[in-house]
């Protein structure tokens, strides 16, 4: 019977055969343990020279790291591992020998392991990074379905930016001028006038030369946006949303944030509702923190936003941020025009801005002052700002970066080890 790693638990005292790569192994003379991997998981296969014929235990002791197989034998509980499971192998099948595998169990650079991304990839702790990755996927759509969303697909290419930036990829679109996105939004706001309740998933690039821990050039954002919905419901919508992750991870990932070695006790205080601090509030935190040369009205780097983080045990929001530092479209604040209803979520653990979001312009006349103030006259945007033309309604919105949101549960450092190939500064390879 053919079965996989990660149903083995369904065969237990069978005999299955699966088909798996050599992650490692190590032998005597009477036995040989060999570390298994298959895609779905990694369990030990355990060779015993008076249990198998000799032909067998001599291809078991001359496997070499990732070899393919097909390996056959019993499944019995295995108290000693996490997995709770082995294999007693009676048959091996060699697909195909691996020769000279450049990704040895010794320590490698990280120059040289991006280069070798696409077998990185093979290694137990890149695994479980992406199972991690995967189940925040696989939640989200719960999330969005379970509350009456609809995904809705925001082109990528596109004839402007949606927030006014130069840091954009340019490209030639026959004989026109275009660009990849930076944010499905405002294309999402559209679809929110016609659907409700909308989200969109997919890649968008930033030509930011950044080489930070947090920056990647191609990266995914999951972009909901609602009508009839102010700030205030739209920030519930999104503690919830994200505490959803967090617990989803936690009960169906354990044994890749075990092997990544994650402080759980962290997460586990990861629910709603979360903590809020004004932006004013936060500049007088901070100058309290020694960061004396702050001023109103200037953004927060990493360095600001790990140090309001700090003093939480939850993700926190940093709202009402000054209108001159965010985005054109955002709606400002009626007692207070100089601000705008918004709000960044700051992750604990130094993991930084995971959701920008806010209110957006409803009103066409002061959107037509925005489009002054930013210059956005090109016929371009000339849709946009029929949304408050025909049938405008309060609405919000906001963005979660995927890969900021897996480095920061799964516990990892750098983003690029959160995405399959990274699109950095320098590498474009492979």
């Amino acid at each position: 019977m053919k079965t996989t790693i990660s149903q083995v638990s369904k065969h237990l005292d069978q005999t299955v055969t699966i088909g798996a790569w050599l992650a490692n192994k190590r032998s005597s003379g009477k036995i040989a343990f060999l570390q298994l991997r298959d895609g779905t998981g990694f369990m030990q296969g355990v060779v015993v020279k008076s249990d198998v014929s000799e032909e067998v235990f001599q291809t078991a002791k001359n496997l070499t790291q990732e070899t393919s197989m097909y390996i056959t034998g019993k499944i019995v509980e295995d108290t000693r591992s996490a997995f709770g499971y082995e294999m007693q192998v009676s048959e091996i099948e060699v697909i195909h020998e691996a020769v000279d595998y450049p990704i040895t169990p010794k320590e490698h650079g990280v120059e040289f392991l991006m280069d070798h991304r696409h077998l990185w990839l093979r290694s137990k702790k890149q695994h479980a990074v992406m199972k991690i990755r995967n189940e925040i996927i696989r939640a989200t759509y719960q999330f969005f379905t379970d509350n009456d969303f609809v995904k809705v697909d925001p082109p990528i290419l596109t004839g402007s930016s949606a927030e006014g930036t130069t840091e954009l990829f340019h490209t030639k679109y026959f004989d026109e001028e275009a660009y990849l996105s930076q944010s499905g939004q405002l294309y999402m706001e559209a679809a929110a006038m016609a659907l409700g309740k909308v989200f969109s998933f997919g890649p968008t690039f930033r030509a930011e030369k950044s080489k930070t821990r947090r920056h990647l050039i191609e990266f995914w954002m999951i972009e909901p946006e609602m009508a009839f919905m102010d700030h205030e419901e739209s920030l519930k919508v999104q503690e919830n949303y994200v505490s959803f992750l967090v617990q989803s991870v936690l009960n169906n990932c354990k044994l890749e944030l075990d092997v990544l070695e994650r402080d759980i006790s962290k997460l586990e205080q990861v629910k709603a509702p979360f903590p809020r601090i004004s932006y004013d509030d936060a500049i007088t935190l901070l100058k309290e923190k020694g960061f004396t040369d702050i001023e109103w009205g200037e953004d927060f780097g990493a360095p600001h936003e790990t140090a309001i983080a700090e003093s939480f045990d939850k993700p926190v929001f940093i709202t009402n941020y000054p209108a001159e530092i965010k985005a054109f479209y955002m709606k400002p604040d009626p007692n207070r025009p100089e601000v705008v209803l918004c709000a960044d979520l700051i992750a604990p653990e130094g993991y930084g801005e995971i959701i920008g979001g806010s209110q957006r312009i409803d009103d066409l006349e002061l959107m037509k002052e925005r489009y002054e103030q930013h210059g956005l006259n090109s016929p371009a945007y000339q849709w946009y700002l029929e949304l408050r033309k025909y049938g405008s309604v309060p609405h919000s919105g906001f963005g979660l970066g995927l890969e900021r949101s897996v480095a920061w549960i799964a516990g990892v450092e750098h983003v690029r080890e959160t995405i399959p190939f990274p699109r950095l500064l320098n590498r474009l390879y492979p």
